[in-house]
């Protein structure tokens, strides 16, 4: 299964999450930068406003697409033992690149926010929204931190993930929704005809289009 771009992901993971347009308590929220655009689709279809969870996603040096952890607004930080110990990353180079991913994952707060503070999840349903998960590390800490918010629901949608990512997140929410579950997984990219890098111009834009349905949520 190939999808053209992130924008047609995001309406067939869309429609896979039809059983929650009645939901009046729902909140969707992107994980920047290349889960926005597919957050924007689902929000819209789904008429439910639309904001974003930063998450930096820890990459082994030399092999960046390789996660061995992320971190989150917050302070949280999730590691995965085994991918640290298979790859030998030191104490140091683990605080190192943790250093460097905190200050840009403050960058962007500052970038897409400004001064406006994130949406109240309490005690709402919440769909985290992705591109895709691969290792599942950046997801993990994207369920952490949203728990400490208290939804009522905690939902987590992505157009493709392998399935063996999939059975082992589906114990920490309550519902995951997939399009595609490949067994034979290399990376996200493959499974998009045009997964070019989204800008940061791109993620304020959509979220200033989405910005309507926020008022009418929040009134």
């Amino acid at each position: 299964m190939m999808f053209r771009n992130r924008a047609e992901a995001g309406r067939e993971l869309a429609g896979c999450l039809s059983k929650y347009s009645s939901t009046t308590d729902l909140l969707v929220l992107g994980i920047p930068r290349g889960g926005v655009p597919v957050a924007f689709e689902v929000a819209k279809q789904l008429h439910a406003p639309l904001d974003v969870l930063i998450v930096r996603k820890l990459g082994v040096p030399g092999q960046e697409e390789l996660g061995f952890g992320a971190i989150a607004s917050g302070g949280l930080r999730f590691l995965d033992a085994e991918i640290v110990e298979a790859v030998g990353i030191s104490k140091r180079n683990l605080e190192r690149i943790t250093e460097t991913e905190e200050k840009e994952l403050k960058r962007r707060e500052r970038a897409y926010r400004g001064a406006r503070p994130p949406f109240d999840a309490s005690g709402r349903t919440v769909i985290v929204v992705d591109d895709g998960i691969a290792t599942g590390s950046s997801m993990q800490v994207a369920i952490n931190a949203v728990r400490q918010m208290n939804p009522s629901h905690l939902i987590v949608a992505v157009p493709v993930a392998p399935v063996s990512t999939c059975h082992r997140l589906q114990a920490k929410v309550d519902d995951l929704v997939c399009v595609y579950m490949p067994r034979s997984f290399y990376a996200i990219g493959q499974y998009y005809e045009d997964f070019s890098q989204v800008s940061d111009e791109v993620v304020t834009e959509l979220l200033a289009q989405a910005m309507p349905r926020k008022s009418r949520s929040a009134a």
